[in-house]
């Protein structure tokens, strides 16, 4: 039975779209949805099925004989012969193929729900230079390639500034012995980031040291006691917009969607 629901959802997870009206099939001629492309025992398979194949298909990267006309019709073929087996044996009326049915019917619906949604809610190209003007802002001009060490308290942290005090002592050494951040194995090094991406107090206090300064202080943030070491700075080459648009277009949709989805959440009544 496992075998069996494994096929069926393979069968059934085929990509919903509700893009044009009519169904294009590789070899170049062009089907109606309800057209059919094959009658197997009696029962007409419409040529919308065939779209639905090729985009999984190409989305899976097969190559292009596998969504020939021919092809995809064989393939259809042997999904209706599979489900007319399964009608035949009353494995549609198992528990856990129903379910399975059900569930897949229900994620469809949800997918088409949201691209209801965005295809009614574009974002516009003013939402998009705004966002890109407010991250070109928040990013500034530079961008910085700090270490730190982060401990828990503010002793042990006055305690290992007074060891980089001493000769021969390296922070690279002293992060990865003491530093509660991923970032110890790599002796505290953060790689590139521009201050806007970093909190707050970090980031002042990094932009407030030269190339190869350690701080004097220990930086307290919501995270425990950093002591910062300034690697490296240079001129942030910020992306133009039109190499940005693109993504900026899609978080905003993103944000866009689960706003959406919170309001129904809000609106609904969830016991």
């Amino acid at each position: 039975m496992q075998r069996t629901l494994s096929a069926l959802l393979l069968l059934t997870a085929l990509s919903f779209t509700a893009q044009a009206a009519d169904a294009p099939a590789p070899a170049g001629k062009t089907f109606k949805p309800d057209d059919p492309i094959a009658k197997v025992n009696g029962v007409i398979v419409p040529a919308i099925y065939a779209e639905f194949v090729r985009q999984n298909r190409a989305a899976r990267n097969m190559p292009p004989e596998t969504q020939t006309l021919d092809a995809l019709t064989e393939a259809l073929v042997a999904q209706e012969l599979l489900v007319q087996e399964a009608l035949r044996k009353g494995l549609d009326k198992d528990l856990s193929v129903s379910a399975a049915i059900e569930f897949q019917r229900r994620e469809l619906l949800g997918k088409a729900a949201v691209e209801d949604y965005a295809r009614k809610h574009p974002v516009s190209e003013a939402d998009m230079r705004a966002e890109y003007d407010k991250v070109k802002s928040q990013a500034g001009d530079k961008e910085y390639r700090a270490s730190h060490i982060l401990v828990p308290t503010e002793k042990e942290a006055r305690s290992i500034l007074a060891q980089l005090k001493k000769p021969k002592v390296k922070f690279e050494t002293l992060a990865k012995k003491h530093s509660k951040d991923s970032s110890a194995g790599n002796g505290g090094d953060l790689g590139w980031n521009v201050p806007g991406n970093m909190e707050p107090k970090f980031a002042q206090a990094m932009a407030a040291l030269k190339k190869g300064q350690i701080s004097q202080e220990p930086v307290a943030t919501e995270f425990g006691w950093h002591i910062i070491k300034l690697t490296d700075q240079r001129a942030l080459d910020f992306p133009p917009f039109e190499q940005a648009k693109g993504r900026i277009a899609n978080q905003l949709q993103q944000m866009a969607i689960r706003r959406y989805v919170q309001g129904l959440r809000a609106e609904a009544k969830v016991e």
